[in-house]
């Protein structure tokens, strides 16, 4: 198959099965990017990948792997590599929460987290940033969390895997300014997707969340991509989210602690 042409920029997106790797995939096929979607399930990627064909008249190309998988982001790169598919933009979207109290987790599900969200994004950069700086341009859009900016009691790993997310997203948005490719940290809080959906069967307190506070898969999705089009490094959708992020900047730590305890142990 030909690379992409600069006309149809390519667009790779992790975690494209549902919820905000699925908006973002149509958000970037409306704006005429071909798709590598990658997830898990085959046959929501195919389905999806049909949808946006037909809608936008854009090439997709299915990828099915689990990047929990030591080696499943090699496997992918050199799968595109040899049909010749050179991604202009990265969007590591694929991750996984766990919401319960550290001490009721098992070590296997503290791995889960710490292997998709940290060790899986980590082997994508590793893997097509190189190419995009080679070339002189790309994109990067990183799919953090709000909890990265504070600690989250019965969040714990979830969070700490987020805060490094945000952590390399922005140190890789300094690193590589000159080189014509940009780092975003998408942040965004509460949303109404299927992870939540999962929360709520798991916690029947997380239940309780007011409606104000979830937001808008689609809305946060499209924050996103303009956020990553745009270059910025931090992308958080929401006013309230946006205020929390700044308090937790501004306040001293002891005390951003003291509140998520309070909070968090509320959820338990």
């Amino acid at each position: 198959m030909p690379l992409a042409s600069p006309a149809q920029p390519l667009a790779l997106v992790t975690g494209a099965s549902s919820g905000i790797g699925q908006s973002l995939a149509a958000c970037f096929a409306g704006a005429g990017h071909n798709l590598v979607l990658v997830a898990r399930s085959v046959d929501k990627l195919q389905a999806l990948a049909t949808e946006l064909q037909a809608r936008h008249g854009v090439r997709v190309w299915v990828e099915p792997a689990d990047l929990a998988q030591p080696d499943a982001a090699a496997t992918l790169f050199a799968t595109l590599q040899q049909e010749r598919l050179a991604v202009d933009v990265l969007v590591n979207c694929a991750g996984v929460l766990e919401q319960s109290a550290f001490a009721t987790m098992t070590p296997a599900q503290h791995r889960q987290i710490i292997d998709l969200n940290i060790s899986g994004l980590t082997a994508m950069l590793a893997h097509f940033v190189a190419p995009m700086v080679q070339r002189g341009h790309g994109r990067v859009l990183n799919v953090a969390s709000i909890a990265a900016f504070q600690p989250v009691p019965t969040l714990a790993t979830y969070a700490a895997s987020k805060a490094y997310v945000l952590s390399l997203s922005e140190s890789l948005a300094e690193e590589l300014k000159g080189s014509g490719v940009t780092v975003t940290a998408l942040c965004p809080g509460i949303t109404a997707t299927p992870m939540l959906t999962s929360a709520k069967d798991a916690n029947a307190k997380v239940s309780q969340i007011p409606g104000f506070l979830i937001g808008a898969v689609d809305d946060v999705a499209r924050l996103g991509f303009e956020a990553c089009m745009k270059g910025d490094a931090i992308c958080v959708p929401g006013a309230l989210n946006r205020a929390a992020m700044i308090a937790s900047r501004g306040t001293p730590k002891w005390l951003v602690r003291h509140i998520g305890g309070v909070l968090g142990r509320k959820a338990v």
